[in-house]
C-alpha cells in the first residue's frame, strides 16, 4: 500500500509478482488517483492487479473517517490469509488500520526509508513512534541507518529487510534508448544533470554555487541540466542570472521517467546535494545509466551505493568547494570518469527491483505472530 503510485512502486510489486511467479496475487493498493507531491503520470504494471480507492482525488481532501472506512474494507476483503505491506506508518488510518488487520490475524509489514540523521530527534517524538510501530511483525527499510531507525523503534534485527527503495534497471535501460556510459554519447559532449523538486531540503542553492566556482575555474566549463519545479525557480533562477552562468544552465522543467532517462544518457554525472534526504531515488537511476554521482553525506542511498573514489563523491551538504573539485575531476579527467562509469553499473544492481521482492518474499515465508 502506498499514497499514490509512480513508476518505482510499479517496479517494485512487478518484481514482487515475478519473484512469487504467479503462486500468490499480487495487489498494489494505491489510496488516492493523485499526488500533492509529485508531478508524474499514474502508472499502473503488468504483473500485478491494481487497486485505487479515491479515484480522480488526492488523500487530503478525502475525510479521515472516510479513508479509514474504506481502505480498512478493501483490505479485509483480500481474505484471511492476505500479507500486507504499508507504507506512511506514522499516519493515523495506517496505524488503525494495520492495527485491525494485525488483530484480526493477518500478517502486517512496514515499510520505509526515514533514517535518524534526517532532522532533528526529540526523544517524546520517538517514545510515541515507537507505538505506531507495535502492528508490525517485520518491515522493508532500505540502507544501514534506515534499518538501524527501524530497530531503534522497536522491531527485530531479523525481522527487518533491506532494499525498500528500488527500481527495475532494464526499464530504465529500455525507456533510456540508450546504452550506459561510458558508451553512447562522448565524454565531451556530456553535462552535469540535476533531478530534483526546487525545495530546500535538496539544496540547489549550494549545488549551483559550486557549478559557478566549477565553471569559473575551468577553460571550457561544461554544462548544467536541471531538471524539475517546484516554489524556489524564481529564485534559483535569479541565482543563476546573478552568477553570469544562465548560458552554462538550462532549467528543463519538470520531466517524466522517460525523458529523464535520456537525460542521463547525454550526462557526465549526477549531483544531488540535500540536507535533508531519506534515500535518494534518482542516484541508482543515475547509476544504473552509468552516470557516476556526487551526492552528500546525508542521502541514504549513499550507504549501499555510492563508493568514494569509486562510482563518486560523498560530500558535506554545505561543502560547495569540494563539490566544485569533484565536478572538475570528472569534467576533465576522462580515464578517471570511463571507471566510475563502470562501477558505476555494478554498484547499480544492488539497487534492482528484484532485491526489493526478495525481502518481502523472506518476510512472508515466516510468521511472527505472538513474538
Amino acid at each position: 500500500m502506498w499514497e499514490n503510485f509512480g513508476p518505482l512502486h510499479v517496479d517494485r510489486c512487478d518484481a514482487v509478482a515475478t519473484e512469487l511467479g504467479g503462486q500468490i496475487e499480487v495487489i498494489g493498493l494505491e489510496l488516492a488517483g493523485k499526488s500533492n507531491l509529485y508531478e508524474w503520470v499514474p502508472a499502473s504494471g503488468v504483473r500485478f492487479k491494481k487497486i485505487t480507492i479515491f479515484e480522480g482525488t488526492s488523500l487530503d481532501q478525502v475525510p479521515l473517517a472516510k479513508r479509514l472506512f474504506k481502505t480498512l474494507l478493501v483490505c479485509l476483503s483480500q481474505g484471511k490469509d492476505a500479507h500486507f505491506f504499508m507504507c506512511h506508518y506514522d499516519h493515523p488510518m495506517t496505524f488503525i488500520v494495520s492495527s485491525l488487520l494485525r488483530l484480526s490475524g493477518h500478517r502486517v509489514y512496514a515499510m520505509g526509508c526515514s533514517k535518524f540523521d534526517d532532522y532533528p530527534r526529540y526523544l517524546w517524538r520517538e517514545v510515541l513512534k515507537t507505538v505506531f510501530y507495535f502492528p508490525y511483525c517485520g518491515a522493508i527499510a532500505s540502507g544501514t541507518r534506515s534499518r538501524d531507525y527501524m530497530r531503534f523503534l522497536g522491531l527485530a534485527e531479523r525481522d527487518v529487510k533491506p532494499n525498500y527503495n528500488a527500481v527495475s534497471l532494464s526499464r530504465v535501460l529500455a525507456l533510456a534508448g540508450s546504452p550506459p556510459a561510458p558508451e553512447g554519447l562522448p565524454y565531451g559532449d556530456r553535462h552535469f544533470v540535476i533531478v530534483a523538486r526546487f525545495v530546500p531540503k535538496k539544496n540547489l542553492r549550494t549545488a549551483i554555487k559550486a557549478f559557478a566556482l566549477y565553471a569559473g575555474r575551468a577553460e571550457n566549463p561544461r554544462s548544467m541540466h536541471i531538471c524539475g519545479t517546484g516554489p524556489l525557480e524564481d529564485e534559483l533562477k535569479q541565482q543563476v542570472r546573478d552568477a553570469g552562468i544562465e548560458h552554462l544552465v538550462n532549467f528543463s522543467g519538470f520531466l517524466q521517467s522517460p525523458e529523464v532517462f535520456k537525460t542521463f544518457s547525454s550526462s557526465l554525472a549526477l549531483v544531488l546535494p540535500s540536507i535533508e534526504e531519506q534515500f535518494g531515488n534518482v542516484i541508482p537511476e543515475a547509476l544504473g545509466m552509468g552516470l557516476p554521482v556526487i551526492v552528500s553525506d546525508n542521502c541514504g542511498a549513499r550507504d549501499l551505493l555510492v563508493r568514494t573514489g569509486v562510482n563518486g563523491f560523498v560530500v558535506e551538504p554545505d561543502n560547495h568547494e569540494g563539490m566544485a573539485l569533484f565536478m572538475r575531476m570528472l569534467a576533465e579527467d576522462e580515464s578517471l570518469w570511463a571507471r566510475m562509469c563502470r562501477a558505476a553499473q555494478q554498484f547499480a544492481e544492488r539497487a534492482d527491483a528484484a532485491h526489493f521482492a526478495e525481502s518481502a518474499s523472506a518476510l512472508m515465508k515466516v510468521s511472527r505472530w505472538g513474538r
